[in-house]
């Protein structure tokens, strides 16, 4: 019965984001707008995700009533410190979500109040542990591109419709779902356009089944992993794959990897958040893993996977200073 309540899940949240990605694509090219489409998933994420948490602390101790999205910002300030040493991030109760979709239609200036919000997220990590994983996660989210657009009242107007279609989504509680319906609206969104964009798709998703295969081989004989490693992990679906298998309770010091498209690596960072993958649990890092590795650990990783780009020239063999460099030698304990 739970198998089947989750494929209906699965099946209805599917057709809602393909009617979804197809209705508001447009002029829009597809590879391109599902960074739109993506990145709102990822602010109605984060804004639900930060509520949920600060009402069931109210609601344990007793104030039932209690719901963070009304409160004022002057009152919300208060909790600013310890929310951000917690979750790594803070939203003021205006700027959520749902009451920035709830204002847009008539915010003349909608694409101004969004790129100060997402500022203001960004920001709000700044000096404290989890600026390196909040830091440009929103910069690929252009509100004002004239991809939208070109004037200001049409691109505010296909993000108004943007924010609609994805408030509307039904996400549920993700808590209570079945499917981590967060994370697989991302997935399937990358699957879908991955399949679209061709050989360039590659570079961001590994197809599930791909990495379920890899996960599986990985993990034999075991049901725990200190950490676990992707030295190219693109949008994180290989690392992550580890979280659902395991658990994420069960990859005990957290999820690293290295990716050299900026792109990409900000993909990688959302996709951790979207899983409920706390910014203390994992360490993606932007640059070339060959010419300037990120990870050097006292402790080995238990679990190495990976999905190379094998069609990129190596130009180590005509390098004098990369054919000798002895950190190159290590690089056949990949998995692949």
């Amino acid at each position: 019965m739970k198998n089947n309540r989750k494929e209906q899940e699965r099946a209805e949240l599917h057709r809602t984001i393909w009617n979804m990605a197809n209705d508001l694509r447009g002029s829009v090219d597809g590879w391109d707008f599902k960074q739109y489409v993506l990145g709102m998933l990822f602010y109605r994420y984060i804004s639900e995700n930060i509520t949920a948490y600060i009402n069931a602390g109210e609601w344990e101790a007793g104030n039932t009533e209690f719901d963070y999205a009304k409160l004022s910002d002057e009152e919300a300030e208060q909790a600013r410190e310890d929310l951000v040493k917690t979750k790594g991030f803070f939203i003021l109760p205006s700027e959520l979500f749902e009451n920035v979709r709830a204002r847009a239609k008539d915010d003349e200036n909608l694409n101004e109040t969004l790129e100060q919000i997402f500022s203001n997220i960004e920001a709000s990590a700044q000096g404290t542990e989890s600026e390196d994983n909040f830091k440009g996660l929103f910069d690929d989210i252009d509100v004002n591109s004239n991809k939208l657009g070109n004037t200001v009242v049409k691109r505010n107007e296909k993000l108004v419709k943007l924010m609609n279609s994805v408030g509307e989504m039904k996400l549920g509680d993700y808590k209570d779902n079945t499917i981590d319906a967060f994370g697989d609206a991302y997935e399937f969104l990358m699957g879908m356009y991955a399949s679209n964009a061709g050989k360039s798709g590659g570079e961001y998703y590994t197809p599930q089944e791909v990495s379920e295969l890899l996960t599986h081989l990985t993990l034999v004989g075991k049901t725990e992993v200190n950490k676990v490693y992707d030295p190219a992990c693109g949008s994180g679906s290989l690392l992550l794959k580890f979280a659902k298998i395991l658990g994420k309770e069960n990859v005990r010091q957290g999820f690293f990897g290295q990716e050299i498209n900026i792109t990409t690596y900000n993909l990688c960072r959302i996709n951790m958040f979207l899983h409920d993958i706390d910014y203390d649990k994992f360490d993606i890092a932007l640059g070339d893993t060959l010419t300037d590795p990120q990870h050097w650990d006292d402790e080995p990783f238990e679990a190495i996977v990976s999905n190379p780009p094998y069609s990129i020239k190596w130009k180590g063999d005509n390098d004098p200073i990369l054919i000798n460099d002895p950190s190159l030698f290590s690089s056949g304990s990949i998995g692949s």
